[in-house]
């Protein structure tokens, strides 16, 4: 059936919320409150259009562990369970797992996890197998009485009916890459942490705890409106560098205040994810432009997971990145002794032609096709196509005072110790393969760095599941979606549509 969806959000909304953060912008990501879909799968458009299915034939990303550096994984989704592996938080504010949804949009982690990596749930035949069960159990309780009655032989007890466990199935989402492994660490993304722990030292101590968890891929569905980063991030980022690592970043978007890419994906090396539309056109609001992107994906309309086992259809370059890595974990699991940069090459080589012909900045060098990106046949690389951090660090960190070798990153059970870090260095987004000079950055621009590349556009989804709420018609609990929705304090602002 039809995905029925309803207009974008109130720009004037972004713009409220935005003013109580006192926060830049970066991205953002609408999650529409109802469909017509019995099932969330039925609007996973992709699966089918953009070669994912295709690419099952080849692999699901079995033995692969994909790091989701986000607002925290719902573990006990039904479409992930057993799937998250380990966790960590790197805010203060979360649990020590990394599995607590926080910040002022909890719902962002687990709607990139299963878009990622979600197995589908077997809700449908538990709830069968139980109603089986108690059909059996009350037909035979009623051949028993009737035998005590007539002073027969009491009906030989029927075998009983197995209730499955919770696990994969048909309902719910799937993800890409639906056996890797998943590695959670929650970061405050938008807003002031409560903890008091900044964004310039969360993000380093969660890659480098991933990294140290033996992830493949990591997956950093957020950004900022400025192309700098923190010169602690050097470190962290040649440390995934060094190790192998597959690091998957979004471009951000146009409405959350994004008119060109930020960090952390002008970072060299990083996999630059733009988003287009149904009709793999750019998309205006869930996307922007720059020469640091690499590739493009589905980004609106989507469809992901809520804490507690709800869905919500949503849009942004947020949910385009882990499609994105799911596909390197699918290639990863394929051909294991495959380097990094070469599972770049892969996909930036196999996607699908767009825009201006060959690359341009806002499609990158294509639109991703997952089924040649697992099967063509491509040439080796001995470099990272998109650069190094390695090299950038060689050239543009001279005279600085290095940072530290790395000390191992906490362990799953353990709080962020990361030690506060200098001002950033601002850059221009760096050509493909090339670096460019540092320019300072004020401290002050520095606390404004990054928020998630959600926005804060106010989430009005299904949290029934999750939160309990007390909703109208209009949230989504388990497999069925409705119409309509709960109230959202923002419906009293006045309406601008742009």
């Amino acid at each position: 059936m039809a995905h029925v969806r309803q207009r974008p959000r109130r720009l004037t909304r972004l713009m409220a919320a935005a003013a109580v953060a006192a926060a830049v912008m970066v991205s953002s990501v609408f999650v529409a409150p109802g469909a017509t879909a019995a099932h969330p799968r039925d609007d996973q458009y992709w699966l089918s259009e953009f070669g994912i299915e295709a690419a099952w034939e080849v692999s699901r990303g079995e033995g692969v562990k994909v790091a989701v550096i986000d607002t925290g994984v719902d573990a006990d989704h039904p479409d992930l369970t057993g799937q998250v592996i380990g966790g960590v938080d790197s805010s203060g504010a979360g649990s020590s797992d990394g599995t607590e949804p926080i910040g002022p949009l909890p719902e962002h982690g687990t709607l990139v996890a299963t878009m990622l990596a979600g197995h589908g749930n077997n809700t449908a035949e538990i709830k069968q197998a139980e109603s089986d069960a108690r059909k059996q159990e009350m037909a035979y309780n009623r051949a028993k009485k009737s035998a005590e009655e007539e002073g027969e032989e009491p009906p030989e007890e029927p075998e009983p009916i197995e209730i499955p466990e919770p696990g994969p199935g048909d309902d719910g989402m799937i993800g890409v890459a639906p056996e890797a492994e998943l590695l959670t660490a929650s970061v405050w993304l938008g807003g002031q942490n409560p903890a008091g722990v900044s964004i310039e030292e969360q993000i380093p101590n969660a890659v480098r705890w991933a990294v140290d968890q033996g992830a493949q891929v990591i997956n950093l569905s957020m950004g900022s409106t400025s192309t700098a980063w923190p010169t602690s991030w050097d470190e962290a980022f040649l440390y995934a560098e060094e190790n192998d690592v597959v690091v998957v970043a979004a471009a951000g978007n146009r409405a959350g205040g994004m008119t060109q890419v930020g960090a952390p994906a002008t970072i060299p090396g990083v996999l630059t994810v733009a988003g287009v539309d149904r009709e793999r056109q750019a998309s205006w609001d869930a996307s922007t432009q720059g020469i640091t992107i690499g590739v493009a994906a589905p980004a609106d309309p989507l469809v992901g997971g809520l804490p507690g086992g709800g869905y919500a259809g949503w849009s942004g370059s947020s949910g385009a990145a882990p499609l994105v890595a799911g596909v390197a974990a699918l290639i990863r699991s394929a051909e294991p002794d495959l380097s990094a940069e070469n599972v770049i090459n892969r996909i930036l080589k196999t996607a699908e032609d767009a825009g201006e012909p060959g690359f341009d900045n806002l499609y990158g060098y294509g639109i991703l096709d997952a089924e040649a990106a697992l099967t063509a046949d491509v040439d080796p690389v001995e470099t990272n196509p998109l650069g190094t951090i390695s090299e950038w660090i060689r050239v543009h960190r001279r005279g600085e005072t290095q940072p530290e070798p790395s000390e191992p990153a906490p362990s799953m059970d353990a709080e962020s110790t990361v030690e506060p870090i200098a001002a950033p260095a601002a850059v221009e987004p760096p050509e493909r393969g090339a670096v460019v000079g540092p320019v300072t950055l004020g401290a002050s621009a520095l606390a404004l760095l990054l928020v998630a590349a959600l926005g804060l556009w106010r989430v009005r989804a299904t949290r029934r599941a999750a939160l309990g709420e007390q909703v109208q018609e209009g949230t989504i609990a388990g497999n069925e979606w409705t119409t309509g929705r709960g109230h959202d304090p923002f419906d009293d602002l006045p309406e601008k549509r742009g």
